[in-house]
C-alpha cells in the first residue's frame, strides 16, 4: 500500500499494529501527534489539490516534504527518504 508521499505502508514497523495506513486513517497516521497536526500536511495538500498522490504535483518535492521530518531520522536519512519516495512517485 503506497501513501500519498510514496511511503510503502507494508514496510512500516507499526503498520497493522498501531496504524492502518494514511488512506484508512484519512491522513491521520499514528505519528501525527508528533507534529501536532490534525492531518498529515502532505496528505492534506494532496486532498486540497485533488491529487491521488504527490507524483501528480509539479512541485514535487516541495517545502512540506523537507520540513516534515521523522524526528528519529538524521538529516541525511531524511534527505535519502525524500529522494527515494520522490523516485517511487515519479516512476509510478
Amino acid at each position: 500500500m503506497l501513501t500519498k508521499c510514496g511511503a510503502n505502508c507494508n514496510e512500516c514497523r507499526v503498520f497493522g499494529s498501531e496504524c492502518s495506513g494514511c488512506e484508512e486513517n484519512c491522513g491521520k497516521p499514528c505519528w501525527n501527534e508528533l507534529i501536532g497536526g490534525e492531518k498529515c500536511p502532505i496528505y492534506k495538500c494532496c486532498e486540497n489539490n485533488q491529487f491521488n498522490n504527490c507524483g501528480m504535483c509539479g512541485s514535487l518535492p516541495c517545502k512540506i516534504w523537507y520540513e516534515l521530518k521523522d524526528p528519529s531520522m538524521s538529516d541525511a536519512e531524511h534527505i535519502e527518504s525524500v529522494n527515494r519516495r520522490v523516485g517511487i512517485l515519479k516512476n509510478k
